[in-house]
């Protein structure tokens, strides 16, 4: 670590979710230089002469530079390359889920890396947002009793890019797998058994590349608790992410503000005249820059890793799980990925 006890990161991928970190990154006090490098030269370029940040030509110069920690926020079949990688040469990493794009792939990433004692932390943000931290104490607390019911939303406004689903994962994988990852997260439990349906009312290309636009998921948790996961990509009220925590002696609802895309029927309960959110950056500003603060704090050793490998995995059995489920139209047993 530099002598003036700021780090040095290098952040491979500057795309949408790449350009934000290498903001957020930029601003942080214990960071002294951003490296950005991108498969794409031209659109690093573009990102560091934007943010005022070093650039190196590609991400194997990346590696090889003195960095003091790796942001990964590339595609996701270029993840278990860049974090074994990282991880033999010394270098903590940050890595944007998922940890590859199917169990086999996270299971070699583990077999790789379970030896070292070089952090890998999975980018799940919601761990990090106010409302489910506050929801998380309030369980642990036993303010709120025994659990009974949870009830999560990921619903999006507008799809993403057509050319984008066949390579997401489908809409477990890709979007549910955080609600399943908090519920776990939130509560302290495992997801013990799933029933998953989905269906497809918009744009083809959903149902072209086997996957669905709207799904509904009932998971039975391991001291048989219920939960409930709602995912759409179609919301076209706005951005809604929220989880509703009941139990015996109270309930905890996370998301629920004045920009929330919540419209009440109740003639006279006033609209909020704040704008709505519009996506999951805006949603989870914060969250996503207390999340890298973080990392900072397990690259100095001044913190736990907050967000494993082998959570993204457990996470991952949840939507496999779903995808079963769905395909084959009963409750299945979610099983625990190991060797």
């Amino acid at each position: 670590m530099p002598s003036d006890n700021t780090v040095t990161v290098g952040l491979a991928g500057t795309g949408r979710i790449g350009s934000a970190h290498a903001e957020t990154l930029k601003n942080l006090p214990d960071v002294g230089r951003v490296i950005v490098a991108d498969a794409d030269a031209e659109r690093a370029r573009g990102v560091a002469a934007k943010l005022g940040l070093e650039v190196v030509p590609d991400i194997d110069t990346l590696l090889a530079s003195d960095i003091d920690g790796l942001v990964i926020a590339t595609a996701t079949d270029s993840h278990p390359e860049l974090i074994t990688r990282a991880v033999d040469r010394a270098i903590p990493v940050f890595c944007e889920k998922p940890v590859a794009a199917d169990i086999q792939g996270t299971l070699a990433v583990i077999d790789h890396i379970q030896n070292s004692p070089i952090p890998v932390q999975i980018g799940f943000q919601r761990r990090f947002d106010a409302g489910y931290r506050a929801a998380r104490a309030a369980i642990t607390s036993g303010n709120l009793g025994w659990l009974h019911t949870l009830r999560a939303t990921t619903l999006d406004p507008t799809p993403p890019p057509a050319e984008y689903i066949p390579h997401s994962g489908g809409i477990f994988r890709d979007c549910g797998v955080h609600d399943f990852d908090i519920i776990r997260w939130v509560t302290g439990r495992e997801v013990v058994e799933v029933y998953a349906t989905g269906a497809n009312r918009g744009e083809q290309f959903f149902a072209d590349a086997g996957d669905v636009d709207t799904a509904a998921v009932l998971l039975t948790l391991d001291d048989g608790a219920l939960a409930t996961v709602s995912l759409s990509r179609y919301n076209g009220a706005g951005y809604d992410v929220r989880l509703e925590v009941l139990g015996s002696r109270g309930n905890a609802i996370v998301g629920l503000d004045d920009r929330a895309p919540l419209t009440s029927a109740e003639p006279d309960y006033p609209p909020s005249l704040l704008p709505v959110y519009p996506n999951f950056m805006e949603r989870f500003r914060h969250a996503y820059t207390d999340e890298l603060a973080a990392f900072l704090s397990v690259i100095s050793g001044d913190l736990a890793n907050p967000c494993t490998v082998a959570d993204a995995l457990a996470a991952f059995d949840i939507a496999e799980a779903c995808e079963l489920s769905r395909h084959e139209r009963r409750p299945v047993a979610v099983v625990r990925a190991r060797r």
